[in-house]
């Protein structure tokens, strides 16, 4: 079961440089769109696929540079025994070292044994393709995969070419699900004379076992195909040849009429069954024409849950759902840093997984705002929604998430998702200063650290810092959450009974404020401790007062959101 060990990239579209280890199981690719996810799908493929004559433009140059060439890299380990032939392979025979990474050009004892494909694309547009070896190249000698080594190995690519897969193509999974084949060229002068339905019988003899398979797979997988499928000419086909047979359903319609899902679905089932010939796999926006439930279908399907999988996945995606699904030793986090392309395993750390359970959304940004409490990701979302109102940018579309750092995790988290290459920034309350060893690591690092001003939580600043007229609707709005004798209670238990609701509404005073702030945060009912409600405050409250309120409020808001007005920098 031939599984990649090592991708190398080299002036390919986006990419400038990029060398990554795979793991043997799913490889996620997680990031913002135009991080290069999709692109080293494509390299993968060009590779080592079993494409005769792909076609390479000027775009395909990273720069659009045809100066420097293409040139992409891709080693494979557990090889069959063909593979490992000394007569047919034994000089591009190599070694690769799982713990370093490092490929020596000779087998040795203790490492595994090795080939490296190598494709090269320079600057009159032909690809070649040779097997890497110093020793070879010494005795002036290359050499590429024979075809049919190269067929096996080929990875299946989901979503791509769909039609491919449901015939009996060259390299098509129904021809890897198992040897049987059916005399298409023999059946075709008797599908002119006879009709359709009696070749549909024979390959129903010819085929029984793979359409059984197919079958069985489609029920377990919930693929609507009216029974048993069967195998018939399609009557489109001009050419004569394993494609023109191809999968139908029980009343003769082709299976490549199935939606997106369903077809997505089919092939991962199949692939399984053909694991034993090809291991490889390739689904680029692994949620397409997939329902939430559908994508926890399909990640089963391919081995997702698996202590030891039978296949090696590489998915892109941009589903939360997915995210939730697997483990934080599937995903990688894609980023570029300067000349070159990384990627960071999220890793099993607990800030990680529980961050992201909590909010996947923001493993698909390009820059993350980790918060104190879930009143300032309210807050920050009810001042965007008033921006985009009058006509200002909205964070979602500069590429932010927005994650709650639940206090004493804030720095936390901030620093595990600052370690996986993500642009972090913080906001925090000044009431308490809980980790100053973390927070000077994290500014260290180039994080950005906001705090509200000097002794003061989000409540003291909105309450202290609006204009009167501000903090009245914000009574209001605490009277119409909590009722009137809650809200009343709580500031004659801030007071220790010396003033009530109806005092600091009718004298609005700098130390009645203060005691609406302190009453506000009551451990027991908080006024405005959720995301919903402070959203109403940003929005409604803030947002429309920002111009009247205390320039040192104003000056932390402005700092939050130029932080983000630069998230594309």
């Amino acid at each position: 079961m031939a599984r990649i060990r090592k991708i190398e990239i080299r002036n390919f579209r986006g990419i400038r440089c990029l060398d990554w280890m795979p793991s043997d199981g799913v490889n996620c690719l997680i990031g913002p769109g135009d991080s290069g996810k999709s692109t080293l799908l494509d390299a993968i493929d060009l590779c080592v696929g079993a494409r005769r004559n792909p076609q390479f433009t000027d775009t395909d140059f990273y720069r659009l540079n045809v100066e420097e060439p293409i040139l992409i890299a891709v080693t494979i380990g557990e090889l069959e025994d063909s593979l490992k032939s000394i007569e047919t392979y034994g000089l591009y025979l190599r070694s690769f070292n799982k713990t370093t990474g490092e490929i020596e050009d000779e087998p040795e004892a203790g490492l595994e044994t090795v080939l490296t494909i190598q494709l090269t694309v320079g600057g009159d547009l032909d690809p070649s393709w040779i097997l890497v070896s110093e020793r070879a190249a010494a005795l002036n000698q290359t050499r590429n995969l024979g075809w049919n080594d190269r067929v096996r190995i080929a990875p299946t690519r989901i979503g791509a070419i769909a039609d491919y897969n449901l015939s009996w193509r060259q390299g098509s999974v129904l021809n890897r699900v198992s040897e049987e084949r059916a005399a298409a060229s023999a059946a075709l002068a008797k599908i002119v004379r006879d009709a359709r339905a009696t070749f549909g019988n024979e390959a129903g003899e010819q085929l029984a076992g793979t359409l059984s398979t197919v079958t069985l797979v489609a029920k377990e997988l919930g693929i609507p195909v009216g029974g048993n499928v069967k195998a018939l000419l399609d009557i489109h086909s001009v050419s004569v040849g394993g494609g023109t047979i191809s999968l139908h359903d029980q009343s003769g319609i082709p299976l490549r009429s199935l939606g997106i899902g369903s077809t997505r679905l089919l092939i991962a089932g199949l692939q399984r069954k053909a694991a034993v010939q090809s291991t490889v796999i390739l689904v680029d926006e692994l949620e397409y024409g997939l329902e939430p439930h559908r994508i926890i279908r399909l990640l089963d399907s391919l081995g997702a849950k698996e202590k030891e999988p039978l296949l090696q996945l590489f998915v892109t995606t941009h589903s939360p759902v997915a995210l939730r699904e697997l483990r934080g030793t599937q995903l990688y986090a894609m980023r570029r840093l300067e000349d070159r392309h990384v990627l960071r395993c999220v890793g099993i750390d607990d800030d990680i997984q529980g961050t992201i359970r909590l909010y996947p959304n923001a493993f698909l940004a390009r820059s993350v705002f980790v918060c104190e409490g879930a009143s300032e990701v309210g807050l920050i979302r009810g001042l965007d929604q008033h921006r985009i109102v009058n006509g200002g940018p909205s964070i979602a579309a500069q590429g932010v998430g927005l994650v709650d750092g639940t206090g004493t995790l804030l720095f936390k988290r901030a620093k595990s998702l600052q370690s996986l290459g993500y642009r972090t920034a913080v906001l925090r309350d000044d009431d308490a200063h809980l980790a100053p060893e973390l927070e000077q690591e994290f500014s260290n690092d180039g994080g950005e650290v906001i705090a509200w001003r000097k002794g003061r939580a989000l409540e003291d600043e909105i309450f202290i810092s609006l204009s009167d007229g501000a903090v009245l609707k914000l009574i209001e709005l605490a009277v119409e959450l909590k009722g009137e004798n809650v809200i009343n209670d709580h500031i004659k238990s801030a007071t220790d009974g010396k003033k009530d609701l109806l005092v600091c509404k009718c004298e609005l005073t700098q130390e009645n404020r203060s005691i609406l702030a302190k009453a506000a945060k009551s451990k027991k009912s908080s006024w405005f401790k959720t995301v919903s409600t402070m959203e109403i405050v940003g929005r409604d409250i803030v947002g429309p007062d920002l111009e009247k309120s205390e320039e040192g409020f104003r000056e932390v808001i402005n700092r939050i959101f130029n932080w983000v007005d630069n998230a594309g920098e």
